[in-house]
């Protein structure tokens, strides 16, 4: 009798692929643990649209948790930035394009300290998946857009808002000019995936377990054992590191970690990371440098 299946499923961008089993190689300076931070400042739609809650959502306008996710532009996310000042520590920030009517000053600060600039849709009230495929890429390359004309950088990742993809988002990216996503969770070293127009295009990790969504909203963890999670990871990962190069990332949201007792246990996490980092330890990073290294690593070893 035949089987009525034999096979299931499979998005046919990569292989499978053991880490145990691939080429070696290593960061910039020797270095064998890349780290970055995914600083995410966004911008929700009043009155209607997605959005984390603090409390119960209440009928529309939800003023409550409107304006607690608010809090993260007007305070978090200014907070955050004396912490990483202080620290000397590069971020990537992911940003809805809708920050450049609403906040403009906010993307420009990250600007001035030469952070890179990550295309995070035009707002964290809605999700991509549900567009069509000509109004997905009309999002892509307006995002891409925006951030040249009013920052003059250009934008070479993508994380979705909500990690939300089409069956086509990594085509259309590749199509639109980036280099890399940031929405699959699925490695930890970056990975070049296949699209149908054959671009050289990349994963980078971008973690789901060390992000303080699903860790503080989803599981309710307290900022102290988010903070005990960040450093348990890194010491973990530097020393899984000596036998293949890794890369982890920390995802943080001014709404939460930007809470001034959230901050102050932030600061405990990034400040070993920071020590590691000046002692040559690791590379600190942001997520374009490291889909550059590997573009440009593997590049050289297959001529």
């Amino acid at each position: 009798m035949t089987a009525p299946y034999t096979t299931i499923p499979h998005h046919g961008r990569f292989d499978y692929s053991p880490i145990t089993r691939r080429p070696d190689y290593c960061w910039p300076n020797g270095a064998r643990l890349a780290v970055y931070i995914g600083f995410n400042i966004e911008h929700f739609a009043f009155g209607e649209g997605l959005g984390a809650n603090i409390g119960p959502a209440s009928a529309n306008p939800d003023v409550l948790n409107y304006s607690w996710r608010e809090y993260g532009n007007r305070v978090g996310a200014w907070r955050c930035l004396e912490l990483f000042d202080q620290l000397g520590l590069p971020s990537a920030a992911l940003i809805n394009t809708a920050l450049y009517d609403h906040c403009p000053e906010l993307v420009q600060a990250f600007v001035a300290r030469g952070d890179e600039l990550v295309g995070h849709g035009h707002t964290n009230a809605e999700r991509q998946a549900s567009f069509s495929e000509d109004i997905e890429r009309q999002l892509i390359a307006d995002s891409r857009a925006r951030i040249a004309r009013e920052s003059g950088v250009e934008a070479t990742g993508w994380l979705s808002p909500w990690i939300s993809e089409s069956a086509v988002t990594p085509d259309l990216l590749a199509e639109t000019g980036y280099r890399y996503t940031l929405n699959w969770c699925h490695d930890d070293q970056p990975l070049r995936m296949r699209t149908r127009g054959g671009q050289d295009f990349w994963s980078i990790p971008y973690p789901q377990e060390l992000n303080d969504i699903p860790m503080i909203i989803g599981r309710q963890m307290d900022g102290r054992d988010f903070t005990r999670m960040i450093t348990d990871n890194f010491d973990e990962m530097l020393a899984q590191s000596a036998r293949q190069p890794l890369v982890m990332g920390i995802a943080l949201h001014p709404y939460l970690v930007g809470q001034p007792y959230r901050l102050r246990y932030l600061r405990e996490a990034l400040a070993p990371i920071a020590a590691a980092r000046d002692a040559g330890h690791i590379w600190m990073t942001t997520p374009g440098a490291i889909c550059q290294h590997v573009a440009t690593q593997f590049q050289e070893s297959q001529t």
